[in-house]
């Protein structure tokens, strides 16, 4: 990618925006999901953030960031996920990436992070190739609407937590539990990436586009010969099996064995790929967005979403979020090495990295989130190694902006730079607001680092 290294900030539709009743906004798999009971909270008011736009964007434009990432709403675009196009809810990102542009932040806009029209679920969701086709031309109504203006482009957002926590274990909308339909599932989606990086490159030429994958490194507990295989076992599971195809090297051979040969689903290979599939899976992407949080000890016999057990291994000290996640800072340096290694990416960006600590106002009204900017400092510092040895990373996205719907969490895990009273929606930045204000600054050490990192790569 051209430029300087990008810092940025990161939000996504459901999260935040709210006004699920407004504009012609149809329903999601995730209202329907609230509307069942599945959340503690569900997402009809969020932070609110469709009505407070400029409140937000100038939030963004005081923080000096020159990126912002957010997800459309695929039903405020197109209610019923196909057909009609909602000129209402188009106009709501019309009025968004506008005023960014205006503030000079650029637009990092993606497609889809989780809520697909209750519609489609309706008709088969991502188990139908139809979904794939309608998604397509969702991305072709954004690219010709906005194209002009946005010039970086994600397809899909963790198509992990899509497939498996929304499909296999049923923790994510729809609340789906189905082994096999979870693998169609998940083709399905890298499916409808390759057509929808088609799709943005013809509506959109000049476009950069990618996709952003979650990671979750594993590594054994131990030197055994068993959690070493264990470790590699949970290394296709959780990473393999979406990095692979999208860098043309199709699906793992080990975990089609694994899945198909040795039983655990009938049949001995998918029976959802057709010819041409991984082809169009593998359509060349201009950059790699990685989603990075934590890192996984991977004990023998343990199941494949076990988390971290509750005590530090030998090299983490750094204790943990409040999510329970292990932090571990080297595990984002060295993945991104092994990225770099194994795949080759153009350009990788680090499109999500931030930690759930839910310290408030004090006594003065300051927000002393001394853990979120040493968690933050920490992972910064592993960009900055990982782009003095040669990788080619060129942005950092701190999730998030906001504190935020966290999902089936609700209000109750804060990822945010600014502090959300969810009771009035007052907005009060942080301590990690200003330090990330600090560390972005054109002269600032890591600024001045990684432009020289970039340069000598």
């Amino acid at each position: 990618m051209n430029g300087s290294f990008t810092w940025g900030v990161a939000t996504s539709a459901y999260q935040i925006e709210g006004a699920r009743f407004e504009g012609g906004k149809g329903e999601s798999i995730w209202d329907r999901f609230a509307d069942e009971g599945h959340m503690k909270v569900g997402g009809d008011v969020a932070c609110d953030h469709y009505h407070r736009l400029d409140e937000d964007l100038d939030l963004v434009a005081d923080l000096g960031v020159g990126a912002y990432r957010f997800s459309v709403a695929w039903t405020r675009v197109m209610p019923s996920g196909d057909g009609r196009v909602n000129h209402e809810g188009l106009a709501f990102y019309d009025r968004l990436v506008d005023g960014l542009l205006q503030r000079k932040i650029e637009p990092w806009l993606t497609l889809y992070h989780w809520d697909l029209p209750q519609r489609l679920q309706d008709a088969g969701g991502w188990n139908s190739r139809n979904t794939v086709g309608a998604f397509m031309r969702y991305a072709s109504v954004l690219a010709d609407a906005l194209g002009d203006r946005v010039k970086h482009w994600i397809t899909h957002n963790e198509p992990w937590v899509s497939t498996y926590l929304g499909h296999l274990y049923g923790e994510f909308a729809p609340g789906i539990e189905d082994w096999p339909g979870a693998l169609e599932v998940g083709h399905n989606i890298l499916l409808s990436h390759g057509r929808a990086v088609e799709a943005i490159r013809e509506h959109a030429p000049g476009s950069s586009v990618g996709i952003a994958l979650d990671c979750r490194p594993a590594r054994a507990r131990t030197d055994s010969r068993e959690d070493r295989q264990a470790a590699r076992h949970f290394d296709g599971f959780r990473n393999r099996w979406f990095f692979d195809p999208v860098f043309g090297q199709g699906y793992p051979d080990d975990m089609l064995r694994a899945y198909y040969v040795k039983g655990r689903i009938d049949g001995h290979e998918p029976s959802f790929v057709r010819p041409g599939d991984m082809d169009l899976i593998a359509t060349p992407i201009d950059f790699l967005g990685l989603n990075y949080y934590t890192t996984l000890p991977v004990v023998a016999g343990a199941a494949e979403s076990d988390d971290p057990e509750s005590t530090p291994g030998p090299d983490q000290q750094r204790g943990f979020t409040e999510m329970g996640w292990a932090i571990d800072p080297d595990g984002l340096k060295n993945f991104l090495g092994h990225i770099h290694r194994r795949y080759k990416p153009k350009s990788i960006v680090v499109t999500e990295n931030g930690a759930s600590f839910s310290t408030g106002p004090g006594d003065s009204g300051v927000i002393d989130d001394i853990r979120r900017i040493e968690y933050l400092d920490g992972h910064v510092q592993a960009v900055t190694a990982a782009a003095e040895s040669g990788v080619p990373v060129d942005g950092y996205f701190v999730w998030s902006l906001l504190d935020n719907l966290e999902w089936t969490q609700g209000f109750d895990q804060r990822f945010g730079l600014v502090w959300v009273d969810h009771e009035t929606q007052a907005r009060t930045p942080k301590r990690s607001y200003d330090w990330y204000r600090k560390l972005v600054a054109p002269d600032s050490e890591a600024s001045e680092a990684l432009a020289r990192a970039r340069t000598a790569s």
